[in-house]
């Protein structure tokens, strides 16, 4: 019998920490079978630890090296009989500044881990994925997937691609009972957070802060409900998503009022 012992599963990535690591301890607590990935060791260590080795597999895992996924994959499907319910694309990383101040290397590796990424991760799991019924792949994107937000504008556009290429699979899947969505959350409290913006962060409103546990409720809520595409966090979200539609230059305006000099 595989380790999975015929338990549901999903593969998890970025998962020692923030978003990914409070979906791993959700799913485990309803009773699923954890795949954990990421690059920080002594997280996935702390994590198996807290789950138990025989209900989760850990790896480390670069998700820009497509080497390194399919063989994460490989792993993951040897300890569940060659089956996946759910795949989370979640890792991703973030810097700040304005465009011309950072360098070209820094855009390539947001851009190489966010949109790379997720491309590595659903490519190799998509055997997985086909071989399961009502398989969900499940995307983070964000809540600058609504409008380039400046300062972050190679983050936001590398989550824009992860929105569209949630769109487009969410058709192009169904011929193989896959489904497909994305969350796109605001300020979360992750290691991604700095202290700067945790300090800052208004108490109310879209952009109030929100803790990891709520992204990982939309996980699993997204596999139970296949009505939803995408998932905003917190659902005033979808607010500004319809302001960047029906007046772009109006929203660009009122973000430009908070730009530093």
């Amino acid at each position: 019998m595989s380790q999975a012992a015929g338990r549901q599963s999903i593969f998890i990535t970025g998962a020692a920490s923030g978003m990914g690591r409070e979906t791993a301890r959700l799913f485990h607590q309803q009773g699923w079978f954890i795949g954990a990935f990421d690059v920080n060791q002594a997280g996935l260590d702390a994590l198996q630890q807290e789950l138990g080795a025989d209900n989760c597999i850990t790896q480390t895992l670069d998700v820009s090296d497509k080497a390194q996924f399919e063989a994460a994959v490989a792993s993951f499907g040897a300890a569940t009989d060659g089956r996946m319910d759910v795949l989370f694309n979640n890792a991703g990383i973030i810097m700040r500044g304005f465009f011309d101040e950072m360098s070209f290397e820094d855009q390539l590796k947001i851009i190489n881990v966010n949109v790379i990424g997720v491309l590595n991760g659903t490519h190799a799991a998509l055997p997985l994925l086909k071989a399961t019924p009502n398989a969900l792949c499940f995307n983070t994107s964000s809540s600058s997937a609504t409008m380039g937000m400046p300062l972050i504008a190679v983050y936001s556009a590398s989550k824009h691609a992860v929105k569209g290429l949630t769109e487009a699979w969410s058709n192009e899947f169904k011929r193989f009972d896959i489904r497909c969505a994305d969350a796109l959350p605001g300020l979360i409290r992750t290691g991604m957070t700095s202290d700067e913006f945790l300090q800052t962060a208004p108490t109310k409103g879209p952009f109030r802060l929100i803790e990891a546990i709520e992204v990982a409720k939309v996980v699993w809520a997204s596999y139970h409900d296949a009505s939803k595409l995408h998932w905003y966090i917190p659902e005033e979200l979808a607010e500004l998503d319809k302001a960047a539609s029906n007046d772009p230059e109006l929203l660009r305006d009122k973000l430009a009022r908070n730009m530093p000099q």
